[in-house]
């Protein structure tokens, strides 16, 4: 190998070293620095400043899970559940408010309820034309309206970005036009954030066409 390749090797090497590592910790300062302005809720004679002479680091983020945690205790008796409730019914007279609030309630409840999943099942989907495979999950039955319009059994997929599977698409689309996939959501994520790169285990696999429950296949789709 010649020294130039060498060279380029040793110094590529090293970025896949750094760039992740400089990334995490630029996202944990980010993370951190932003909570610590929780700080700045409390009275001035309250503050580190006030009392130690000189800001601490990190405490911020102390008191802003101390004050979620206290949130959720208080959210979870009668007389909590009561305040929330008209909290909302406050909100829901703001007209831009309402809207705004509705719709991040709506995808924070799905997301993070621990009764709730937002992506139940990996699967293989053809997108976004045909011969064309990628990952996408499932997120669960058309309903309301919609099902009137539609002909035949589907359901409900959300199609990520790579590598930013935060955005991506929601699409309708026949049960049998999608293939389960014997692979968990946490490994499906992150090889389409590597963008392939990063392989899933030898554990996933193409299990055949997901079809209608009635049919009692090998890995049906359970809703």
């Amino acid at each position: 190998m010649s020294r130039k390749l060498l060279i380029r090797r040793y110094f590529i090497t090293g970025l896949l070293i750094w760039v992740p590592l400089g990334i995490t910790l630029w996202v944990l300062d980010l993370l951190v620095s932003t909570m610590d302005q929780t700080l700045r809720l409390l009275p001035q004679q309250w503050q580190t400043e006030s009392w130690l002479g000189m800001h601490v680091p990190g405490l911020g983020v102390v008191l802003t899970l101390l004050i979620v945690f206290a949130t959720g205790v208080l959210a979870a008796n009668f007389i909590g559940q009561r305040l929330v409730k008209f909290w909302e019914s406050v909100l829901a007279r703001i007209p831009v408010v309402n809207s705004i609030y509705t719709g991040v309630k709506q995808v924070s409840d799905t997301l993070f309820s621990p009764g709730g999943q937002a992506f139940r099942k990996a699967l293989l989907v053809q997108w976004p034309g045909p011969g064309m495979w990628t990952i996408a999950f499932l997120t669960g039955t058309p309903g309301g309206e919609v099902v009137r319009h539609l002909k035949g059994d589907y359901v409900s997929i959300y199609v990520p970005t790579t590598p930013n599977p935060t955005s991506g698409y929601f699409v309708m689309v026949p049960r049998d036009a999608v293939v389960e996939l014997d692979m968990s959501v946490d490994e499906a994520l992150k090889y389409i954030i590597s963008m392939g790169v990063a392989l899933p285990d030898d554990s996933g696999r193409r299990s055949g066409p997901v079809a209608p429950p009635s049919a009692k296949p090998p890995r049906a789709v359970n809703q």
